[in-house]
């Protein structure tokens, strides 16, 4: 999430109540999640198991909850909570709006669009041209839709993401500012649900298509071409590259990449990354050949108990 000025560590850091290490003039342009930090960002990290990954990141401002040497060309800020005031930041940027109307005057339309009854639209919404949204869909603030794109009843693009810190008193929501992007000539099911960035873009490419009830988690890139069927969970920041095939009810740890062109079975389950161009089965899914002469083997354990009783 970029701001929509330069600020400085010194606004921020009154901002947000907090102290800071660096230039009271250190230049701060944005917040990110640190999968995404690009130079001039915030990044938060409130544990000591994750600091030199924040401290070495490409975000120049940590947002971090105990006084550490800064590295050459960043700056701090020292904070209590970093998670809370990670929220308050996007509280302050990106606060919630609420509608008036069920597509908002914000709202831009392409020409040739179609949006059936009972639609939510919401504020700085783009849709492109020549696109169907079907009855019953709500699309989030800031969402942006391309060309060509069909949406099927009942979808909702842009949720909050699934992500909370467990606290004495309950859980605690990071808030959600970012947003979620469909490429041109993407077709998305009945009753999918894509939930919107924490600060960046959730994205489907250009041509994919989804089949029905289908969950796609915060901050996932979906390439181009892709082929995704019903049931199917992806967990927040997984990136799928180009033509990935996902059949019915496999699901997706967070975190991973699916390499171009794989083809994943139904009922998979995938907990770490996989190469593409190959085709995978199981859970935790494989190499499909290896896991068929997995389950031949597992079946031929009886027979094999059997014999050695008779011995």
């Amino acid at each position: 999430m970029k701001f929509p000025k330069a600020y400085t560590l010194q606004e921020i850091a009154n901002l947000i109540s907090v102290d800071f290490v660096g230039d009271k003039n250190f230049p701060v342009l944005g917040m990110n999640e640190i999968h995404v930090v690009e130079p001039g960002d915030i990044v938060f990290v409130d544990h000591p198991k994750y600091y030199d990954k924040a401290l070495q990141s490409a975000a120049t401002i940590v947002l971090i909850n105990k006084e550490v040497d800064c590295p050459d060309g960043k700056a701090l800020l020292i904070s209590d909570d970093p998670f809370r005031d990670f929220n308050k930041l996007t509280k302050h940027f990106k606060p919630f709006q609420s509608s008036n109307s069920s597509i908002s005057s914000s709202a831009k339309i392409g020409k040739g669009s179609v949006i059936q009854p009972n639609c939510f639209i919401g504020n700085n919404v783009t849709i492109g041209d020549n696109c169907v949204i079907h009855s019953n869909v709500s699309i989030y603030d800031d969402t942006v839709i391309g060309n060509n794109v069909t949406i099927h009843a009942g979808t909702v693009l842009g949720a909050s993401a699934f992500y909370y810190k467990n606290r004495p008193e309950g859980f605690d929501q990071l808030l959600s500012g970012g947003r979620v992007i469909i490429e041109d000539h993407v077709h998305i099911g009945a009753a999918c649900t894509i939930d919107k960035g924490v600060t960046g873009d959730t994205t489907i490419g250009e041509g994919s298509k989804l089949d029905n009830q289908i969950q796609v988690g915060h901050d996932t890139i979906i390439g181009k071409k892709c082929l995704i069927a019903s049931q199917v969970g992806i967990a927040g920041c997984v990136i799928i590259e180009d033509e990935v095939t996902i059949w019915g009810q496999v699901g997706m740890t967070s975190g991973i990449t699916i390499g171009a062109k794989a083809v994943i079975s139904a009922q998979s389950g995938v907990s770490k990354s996989l190469e593409g161009g190959k085709s995978y089965f199981g859970t935790p899914a494989d190499d499909f050949r290896s896991k068929y002469k997995e389950i031949a083997s597992i079946k031929k354990i009886p027979e094999i108990l059997e014999k050695l009783n008779k011995k």
